[in-house]
């Protein structure tokens, strides 16, 4: 027995009870209807003439159904007579690199084969303005030469800023299609900047390339579509900030004030920008955002395989293991780190051999009064809380509150 596993031997771990928590959540029965229905409302066909090459920009996240909106998407251009082709529209997530942004796509299953279009995926960019104050606006080559472009993202709270727009449509056409050199120049100034200059650089995108529409979605709590809208150019401006104000409302979230410890199975750019989301763990890395449960130990035990070794985020944890901090292919981590300018994300936290040491060390250094009242809670990912694991103290809390329901009887946990 080596000396960590001396002094973590008598650290307990509490036994543990799955719960239910219930959200509010609308949702979309219909999803490839529902696209067909928002292009033909907002009336943006008839703009493509018959053999536009028309760019179809498709983002990095977990996006539910994202394949399934792009294949409508790219239906929807054909149906005119439009020859559409995806764009990679990611900064620099995926290496920054060709490959390896299209390898990305494809693990979302937006493949050539399943949407009906090629990909093709370039670094290049061209400069198409500047802001006031220098900081220059850059787009895909490709898209810049298309007849039109068109974007497709989830519209949804950033994870280190807020404004009137955040992590959306807006953000996608400026930094998203802007690849590494645009998302760069955006990060410059950091992200007590961003909530001012997404809107301005957009205004000069919309100005430089012939940009379509934008097809957003906005996700229930359980990560499933509640609503899919088409916003022309001329109104994405103005309509973006009332459907972040919706799709906040709608927001999964960790429904305690404190958590003495927060143990999260997997992270990654799938699930996050930030690995784990923030806005459900409360841990971020600016001080930009704010919101969430008050978390004292947060403890990461793998990555996500979609994520391909990407640990960004990791640098939020306390404690993770030596199998996670094995796995870290960390030049990826430090792209979006150089990118960003944040650096804090990919810092190495304290690790352990096992998940139960890690567990154990979180425990030990949360700072409770009593160690057999703690307040322990394991998910998942920031993806996947509509189940979660909580421990007796925070059952003793729950069982009279309608928002969850009790699917299990405590036990101790296998780590």
């Amino acid at each position: 027995m080596d000396i960590l596993e001396k002094l973590l031997k008598d650290i307990p771990l509490p036994k543990m009870a799955k719960v239910e928590q219930k959200f509010h959540a609308p949702e979309v029965k219909n999803v490839p209807t529902e696209v067909q229905k928002a292009i033909d409302q907002a009336e943006v066909l008839s703009r493509i003439t018959k053999g536009d090459r028309v760019a179809i920009a498709v983002g990095s996240r977990g996006i539910s159904n994202v394949e399934v909106l792009t294949r409508e998407v790219i239906k929807a251009v054909k149906s005119v007579g439009g020859d559409p082709f995806i764009i990679p529209a990611m900064g620099s997530h995926g290496g920054a690199s060709d490959e390896g942004q299209k390898e990305v796509l494809e693990d979302l299953g937006v493949t050539e084969h399943f949407v009906g279009a090629p990909i093709i995926s370039s670094m290049e960019v061209v400069k198409v303005g500047e802001l006031l104050n220098g900081l220059p606006v850059y787009v895909d080559k490709h898209a810049y030469e298309a007849d039109q472009v068109i974007i497709i993202n989830r519209i949804k709270a950033h994870t280190a800023f807020r404004g009137s727009v955040e992590s959306g449509l807006l953000k996608m056409l400026t930094i998203g299609l802007g690849k590494q050199k645009g998302a760069e120049a955006a990060h410059l100034y950091g992200f007590k900047h961003m909530a001012e200059h997404v809107p301005e650089m957009a205004k000069i995108m919309l100005k430089n390339i012939n940009f379509l529409f934008g097809l957003g979605s906005i996700e229930n709590a359980y990560d499933h579509i509640a609503k899919v809208v088409a916003l022309p150019a001329e109104k994405i401006i103005a309509e973006e900030p009332n459907l972040l104000i919706e799709a906040k409302s709608l927001m999964a979230k960790l429904m305690f004030d404190k958590i003495d410890v927060l143990v999260v199975d997997e992270i990654g750019k799938d699930i996050s920008g930030d690995g784990m989301d923030p806005n459900i763990t409360g841990r971020y890395a600016t001080p930009y955002a704010t919101g969430g449960p008050d978390v004292m130990r947060i403890v990461v035990l793998g990555l996500t395989n979609k994520t391909h070794g990407n640990a960004n985020g990791l640098g939020m944890a306390d404690v993770t293991t030596k199998a996670v901090v094995d796995s870290i292919e960390w030049h990826k981590g430090y792209a979006n780190s150089l990118t960003s300018t944040v650096t804090n994300v990919v810092k190495v936290p304290m690790f352990m051999e096992t998940n139960a040491l890690a567990v154990k060390a979180a425990i030990k250094t949360c700072n409770a009064f009593d160690l057999n009242k703690l307040k322990v809670v394991r998910i998942k990912n920031t993806l996947d809380i509509k189940e979660i694991w909580v421990s007796e103290a925070l059952l003793e809390e729950i069982k009279e509150k309608d928002q969850f329901k009790v699917l299990s009887e405590p036990t101790v946990m296998n780590y």
